[in-house]
């Protein structure tokens, strides 16, 4: 949840503003005219009425990665066209919007080397952002490194923070901060928004109150600061200290947005506070637009956990009026919450809905269906909207075979859970273990004195790079309850590298005394 408070906090904390209130130009060439539009959050006026042919059009046309920018733009000069900077700039900050990066990239590279294009500190700032991205961190390093002193201000020296920050490095990041502070490039929030968002993604919260105590002797926070801040509170479910920050920012004349009402409505469902909830609700729900897309999945969430049924509906057809496409993101909101409410009927519905349009074809939307089915104990259904899913072309990930392999051990049907189990770790490069799930096979297993079983488990655990004394104490135990001697478990553990301890020694001492068994084909 904190996570995912940072990231909607996050969004307004930009090294470089990539915004551009809608503007309308006309202009007269000729006997005709043409509208050039700027539209919200960064459009270029490369895109026109009429559908007339653009620089910016035929940019953007550029798809594939492999397919050069910079061939495109020396085209259009040997066409006879202009090309000037303003539109050169709005075609990075579309491209950027649609996450275009190596394309905006070439644009910049291109801009750089022209002796009639002047750039400005703020434009090396974007490169450098663009190739952090493209080429990753060291490269962004280098290309800073090689600027000129001159241009090693404010906006290039956030720009490598920010990169810092995308990137995890906290040493790195304070390091430049010390370097900001002595130069006097702490004077906005800016930078400080950018570090708060390292410390809360990397769970150093003990860091906050400092570096916000310090960021309000050099500077006023802004609006972003005290979304952070109320994200960090939710996280400690903290009512008292995210009012009085809420009191703060608007003592400080500062506007709170969606994602300030959003926040104190989480922190308030959080605490059973269902009136406080309620109230910020709504006034969340004025604050938001057809620009802020992001913030009517968050009131369905929301409305959601507040079991505002009707409401969730509501804002569903809302969106749906308002936006011609449904995304991924907003199909598995509104399913997971249905899901939720018990709507199951619905939530298949737009199941449906969703399959039938969707080009991605997203495991994760598909296996919130498959682990409602599990919920309910309905395994059958579960296999045959499993092979629902393969008829319609959506790959099952790790998170589908293991979500199978739990709902059978739920009703201990072994040899169906290893056949499961066996897809799950293959179906990736590296397993990520779950030792919860281990344990209770292994649980099953043992009650069940099932040793065929066990030596299964450790074979596709062994295949997994997954072997610990615990599991083998799960096996040992197995053999007890069979009543049952294993073989060479001494020399299995050795050559698995695992060391023996008290219990593992024990359990060898009781199966010794048993009965011998075969060695199980594939142990050795």
């Amino acid at each position: 949840m904190l996570l995912r408070l940072i990231r909607r906090s996050y969004v307004a904390v930009r090294p470089l503003s990539t915004e551009a209130s809608t503007t309308v130009k006309s202009t007269r060439s000729g006997g005709g005219s043409s509208i050039t539009i700027s539209l919200e959050g960064g459009t270029s006026s490369a895109t026109s009425t009429r559908g007339r042919d653009t620089l910016g059009r035929r940019l953007l046309s550029l798809i594939y990665a492999k397919r050069s920018a910079v061939i495109a733009i020396r085209k259009w000069k040997e066409e006879g066209h202009l090309v000037r900077k303003y539109e050169l700039n709005r075609i990075v900050r579309e491209l950027r919007r649609h996450k275009r990066f190596k394309h905006a990239l070439e644009v910049c590279e291109w801009m750089r080397v022209q002796d009639d294009i002047e750039l400005l500190s703020g434009d090396y700032a974007v490169h450098l952002d663009l190739i952090a991205k493209v080429r990753g961190m060291n490269s962004a390093e280098k290309f800073f490194e090689d600027l000129p002193n001159k241009l090693k201000v404010q906006t290039t020296c956030t720009a490598l923070l920010h990169t810092y920050v995308q990137h995890k490095d906290t040493a790195k990041a304070e390091s430049l901060m010390e370097k900001m502070s002595e130069c006097g490039f702490l004077k906005y929030p800016l930078p400080y928004n950018h570090m708060l968002t390292l410390y809360i993604s990397q769970g150093q919260l003990e860091k906050v109150p400092g570096l916000i105590q310090e960021l309000k002797k050099n500077t006023s926070p802004d609006i972003v600061t005290y979304n952070l801040e109320l994200a960090v509170f939710a996280s400690q479910n903290n009512v008292e200290a995210a009012e009085k920050a809420f009191l703060e920012l608007k003592k400080a004349k500062l506007d709170p947005d969606w994602i300030t009402f959003s926040t104190l409505t989480n922190i308030y469902i959080k605490s059973s506070l269902q009136d406080k909830a309620k109230s910020t609700l709504r006034e969340m729900e004025k604050r938001i637009s057809r620009k802020g897309r992001t913030a009517y999945a968050s009131l369905i969430s929301l409305h959601t956990n507040l079991q505002g049924k009707d409401e969730v509906f509501r804002i569903w057809k809302e969106m749906k009026s308002l936006f011609r496409k449904v995304n991924d993101t907003e199909y598995s909101c509104i399913i997971s919450s249905l899901l939720k409410l018990d709507e199951f009927g619905e939530a298949m519905k737009l199941y449906t809905e969703w399959e039938a349009g969707s080009v991605t074809k997203d495991t994760r939307i598909a296996n919130l269906i498959l682990v409602a089915y599990i919920n309910r104990s309905e395994m059958e259904n579960a296999i045959y909207f499993h092979n629902r899913m393969a008829e319609k072309g959506i790959t099952p990930s790790c998170t589908t075979w293991k979500l199978l392999t739990r709902g059978y051990l739920k009703q201990k049907e072994m040899d169906k859970v290893l056949d499961f189990f066996k897809r799950t770790v293959t179906s990736v490069s590296k397993w990520d273990p779950d030792a919860k799930m281990v344990q209770e096979m292994f649980h099953v297993v043992e009650e069940q004195g099932d040793i065929q079983m066990a030596e299964q488990l450790l074979v596709t655990l062994r295949h997994a790079k997954y072997v610990n004394t615990e599991i083998y104490n799960a096996l040992l135990r197995t053999y007890v309850n069979a009543g049952k001697m294993p073989m060479i478990v001494t020399e299995r553990m050795k050559k698995d590298n695992v060391e023996m301890d008290e219990e593992t020694r024990k359990l060898i001492r009781i199966t010794s005394k048993m009965t011998v068994t075969e060695v199980p084909n594939g142990v050795a």
